[in-house]
């Protein structure tokens, strides 16, 4: 798999893509993920790639012309399933638009910055916009980091027990059941006894149960979904 990201400023991508999971999985050549600087498109000799806004509003707005060129340029090199702008109106991003996402090819992911990009890329370019939130950001680039960090964990091979990415919260609509580890007691804190017993149909229950509870308790709209 392939992810380009375009960005303003790209070194906010440097540390959340380089390191952990993501990291390792680059390095294993199970994902490419490539962080573009949109200034390389800008005009005059400050690389400008905004102006202001028509209609007077406060807030500078990414131009069209630099996106446009930079979007045209990766779709020259290889065809992309989605161009993806991250946007606080766009579809809400959940577990399962991951998955979705994690089964393509090519994507680009395109980071707003200012006030946002002119509506124009939004009408002809982006094939799809996502949402971290009901709240606004600096920029698009640490939704676009928890994008690719939720897709990337998904590919197989990224994380050493795939299995264990099944068991996640959201996968299967609920919550996940409580974890523990070692010590078995802690401070007069115990683990429960059942996922000391061994025995994996009591355990499964056991955990099934929990899943259910702790959704109905915290998150009682996923039930209802």
């Amino acid at each position: 798999m392939r992810i380009d990201i375009i960005s303003v400023v790209p070194e906010l991508l440097e540390s959340p893509l380089g390191h952990s999971i993501v990291g390792r999985a680059i390095k294993k050549g199970i994902v490419e993920i490539h962080v573009h600087n949109l200034r390389e498109f800008g005009k005059g000799p400050r690389l400008q790639v905004d102006d202001y806004s028509y209609g007077g509003d406060a807030g500078m707005v990414l131009m069209v012309e630099p996106v446009y060129r930079m979007i045209e340029r990766l779709k020259s090199e290889r065809d992309y399933d989605e161009v993806i702008y991250m946007s606080p109106d766009g579809e809400i991003f959940n577990q399962g638009v991951a998955n979705e996402l994690s089964l393509k090819e090519n994507i680009i992911i395109l980071c707003g910055h200012y006030k946002g990009i002119d509506h124009r890329i939004r009408e002809h370019l982006v094939t799809r916009e996502i949402s971290v939130g009901d709240y606004v950001l600096s920029g698009g680039e640490i939704p676009a980091a928890m994008v690719a960090d939720a897709i990337v964990r998904l590919l197989p091979g990224a994380i050493t027990d795939e299995t264990s990415a099944l068991s996640d919260c959201f996968q299967d609509g609920m919550l996940s059941a409580p974890v523990y580890t070692r010590p078995a007691e802690f401070n007069g804190w115990k683990v429960p006894d059942v996922l000391l017993s061994g025995n994996p149909k009591l355990i499964r229950e056991w955990q099934d149960e929990q899943a259910i509870d702790r959704t109905r308790r915290l998150r009682p709209g996923l039930l209802e979904d």
